[in-house]
């Protein structure tokens, strides 16, 4: 049996502590780098200038148009066949209009008012796209740490098997012990490198999920392990519950959208209202005809108009819209439940993960003592199997993993009780 070497161990441990890299700094080069991200802020943006668009409407529009037309006839006949006079003509016109809605049953101030909730829902988008992200890269984060810390844990584990091994192999030879124990010593021995060559394989799968979410990793920087959050989280479940109801993008995005749908339906009916547009044009034609020269004019013009279509397309359209309107605020009420819901879940998960790590660091304390004993006892030539030596080895094993995985998972309840809280943005995270 080959011992792992001390220089491979080193060589692991000089990539988890040759420099500082934390999860604040983690979480900044994602919000700067990540490619969703981005293309949130794009879709931004755009409904900045979709609110620009809209505002303008507002405004007159100014029209300039130019007209020139040459004829030139060459040959000109009569029936009779006798030549014709021929008149070349040669005209410019050209043309400004000045024109401004005046009523349109409000549906320029209705559109507005949509465009400044779609620029909201845009806002309230990104800080939801921020939340996916930071929890994938906190997660992505976090698993590397527990990834490398196994590693850690399965290589001493391998280490201490080894020694036990050879030391197993020289009480056979001396009678001590019969070659059942050896074979248990050995079989505990091939089970731990197994479990090392899967921690070595677990690595490369949490290194591929950090440079995808993360970026590329310096191997000669180390991930800094945290126990809490790097900001505060809700006390209890009732401020948790509070702020959630004024931060919740998921809630913010309903309420939005069931406020969208109520202009769509004012939209809708602003299509069954008169319109009215008053006009001022100025026109200039030079050469118009033989007898006049040039000619300037001016058309002051009020046009009103009022719609009617046959076959019920407008009263379909107020319906229609009538019905999403009811859908989403079907959809705003499941929000407000599902919010409360995740709320309520997040803290009894962050309170259950305190609860179970309290325990399993008291079970890693009793397995360590356990193990010391037991060992202390078989070496001395007590009353002690291989078997429980290696049954105590594996338990201590297993607490240490499960002390990290406990570790882990109450720092994520933590993150996650502050993502159903709204809290988990760039602003509250201090990233900007």
């Amino acid at each position: 049996m080959k011992k792992i070497s001390l220089v491979a161990f080193c060589l692991i441990s000089f990539t988890l502590t040759a420099s500082a890299a934390t999860l604040s700094d983690a979480l900044k080069i994602t919000f700067q780098n990540n490619l969703e991200l981005q293309a949130e802020r794009k879709n931004l943006e755009v409904q900045k200038e979709v609110l620009n668009i809209s505002k303008s409407d507002f405004f007159p529009t100014l029209t300039l148009s130019g007209t020139k037309n040459f004829e030139n006839t060459n040959e000109l006949k009569n029936q009779d066949g006798s030549d014709a006079s021929i008149t070349d003509t040669d005209t410019m016109t050209s043309s400004v209009k000045l024109e401004q809605t005046l009523m349109d049953g409000s549906a320029r101030s209705n559109k507005y008012e949509k465009s400044k909730l779609g620029l909201n829902l845009s806002e309230a988008k990104l800080i939801k796209k921020e939340q996916d992200v930071f929890m994938k890269a906190i997660e992505a984060y976090t698993g590397l740490i527990l990834a490398y810390e196994k590693l850690s844990i399965n290589q001493e584990n391998v280490n201490l098997l080894q020694r036990q091994f050879e030391i197993d192999n020289a009480r056979l030879s001396r009678a001590q012990i019969t070659a059942t124990d050896l074979a248990q010593s050995q079989s505990s021995l091939s089970g731990a490198q197994a479990g090392y060559i899967g921690a070595q394989n677990n690595i490369v799968t949490s290194k591929l999920n950090y440079e995808n979410i993360i970026g590329p990793i310096n191997t000669n920087e180390k991930l800094k392990k945290i126990y809490n959050s790097e900001v505060p989280i809700p006390s209890s479940l009732v401020e948790a519950k509070k702020i959630s109801e004024q931060k919740s993008p998921d809630l913010i995005i309903a309420e939005i959208e069931y406020g969208q749908s109520e202009l769509d339906v004012k939209i809708a009916r602003s299509d069954l209202s008169p319109t009215a547009k008053l006009s001022l044009e100025r026109s200039y034609t030079d050469d118009l005809s033989a007898t006049y020269d040039e000619r300037e004019k001016d058309v002051l013009q009020a046009t009103v108009s009022w719609p009617f279509q046959f076959g019920g397309k407008n009263k379909s359209n107020i319906n229609k819209n009538l019905q999403v309107k009811g859908m989403k605020k079907l959809l705003l009420e499941n929000a407000f439940r599902n919010n409360t819901q995740g709320v309520t879940a997040a803290w009894s998960t962050l309170e259950s993960s305190k609860s179970l790590l309290r325990a399993v660091q008291s079970q890693v304390k009793a397995a360590e003592i356990a193990n010391e004993g037991i060992s202390f006892e078989y070496e001395s030539g007590l009353n002690r199997s291989t078997f429980d030596v290696l049954q105590s080895r594996s338990n201590l094993i297993n607490a240490k993993i499960n002390l990290a995985e406990a570790e882990r998972n109450y720092l994520l309840a933590q993150y996650r009780l502050l993502k159903s809280a709204g809290l988990l943005n760039s602003d509250y995270l201090k990233l900007r």
